[in-house]
């Protein structure tokens, strides 16, 4: 159940200046990222601000996303919610929207054991066909997913194919590489740790970067596939201070500003993320121009 290998973008989400979702825009995103090579688009992610969304608006870009790419990449649906009944319902839909996988974020703010998290992933996966890929990202949840209890996962439920890690514990990410087989998916969810993690048997990155330089992301994982493993550490040390721009601020606060630097036009954030201050936009200018890409 494969889903996809290189850069994953988590796309972001514009917005026109009354905080609604800008269609025509979003549709533009999605063209500029297949033409710039991004291996697949994650819908709907922390990057796309789906904690500010209804259900309803959440399912609507979705569907414009499935079918404004219509089949030319995989798009994976963000799904993931600290309601069980509310991530099943989430991922039925995108199922039945033609969605070629899900993304699970752990359970936030419940802070769910890891019995819970156990029993909230085989209920969400036993209830769709898709591949899922949990969510390991305990710096926004409050909660981590142990080595053991994913693959523990992975090797019970069938559809459950892999992890965007996000903890930063390069440690605790071998220790889960240790514990499955090479079919197993991890995904970085940190765009510095892109090669460190290629090392240890990932599978690519699903990426912020992406969102402004997709080409030079995807080279980064690709360079590694073929071998050049001076030519991917190189491409990620020069992508570093800019990685580093992008995270001066909560995501996605500086890559909005990033693509509005570009003139890319994608619009503001829903309260309670705010725009970027002088200092982040004057540190993106300042980076995005080093690296070629303003």
């Amino acid at each position: 159940m494969a889903l996809f290998r290189g850069a994953g973008v988590a796309l972001v989400t514009p917005f026109h200046a009354d905080g609604s979702v800008n269609y025509d825009k979003l549709a533009e995103l999605v063209e500029e990222q297949i033409a710039g090579g991004t291996d697949a688009i994650i819908a709907c992610g922390t990057t796309g601000e789906a904690a500010t969304m209804s259900e309803e608006e959440h399912m609507d870009v979705i569907r414009f996303i499935i079918k404004a790419v219509n089949h030319r990449i995989p798009v994976i649906a963000g799904t993931g919610s600290n309601c069980t009944a509310t991530a099943i319902d989430l991922s039925k839909q995108s199922e039945e929207a033609g969605a070629d996988g899900v993304l699970l974020v752990t359970p936030y703010y419940n802070k769910a054991t890891q019995g819970g998290l156990i029993q909230h992933y085989e209920a969400v996966a036993g209830a769709i066909s898709l591949p899922c890929i949990l969510y390991n990202v305990p710096s926004r949840t409050g909660v981590t997913i142990q080595p053991e209890t994913m693959a523990y996962l992975y090797q019970h439920v069938e559809n459950i194919v892999g992890v965007k890690d996000a903890t930063g514990n390069i440690s605790m990410i071998t220790k889960l590489m240790s514990l499955v087989d090479e079919d197993f998916l991890l995904f970085s969810g940190d765009d510095d740790q892109i090669v460190p993690l290629l090392s240890v048997g990932a599978s690519g990155v699903i990426s912020v970067l992406s969102n402004v330089a997709p080409r030079e992301t995807h080279e980064i994982c690709q360079k590694w596939f073929d071998g050049d493993i001076k030519g991917a550490r190189e491409a990620q040390f020069k992508a570093y201070p800019l990685i580093k721009a992008l995270f001066a601020e909560v995501n996605p606060i500086p890559v909005k500003a990033a693509l509005n630097l570009m003139g890319k036009n994608v619009g503001s954030l829903r309260l309670p993320m705010t725009e970027a201050t002088d200092s982040t936009k004057a540190l993106l200018k300042d980076e995005m121009t080093k690296y070629g890409i303003l």
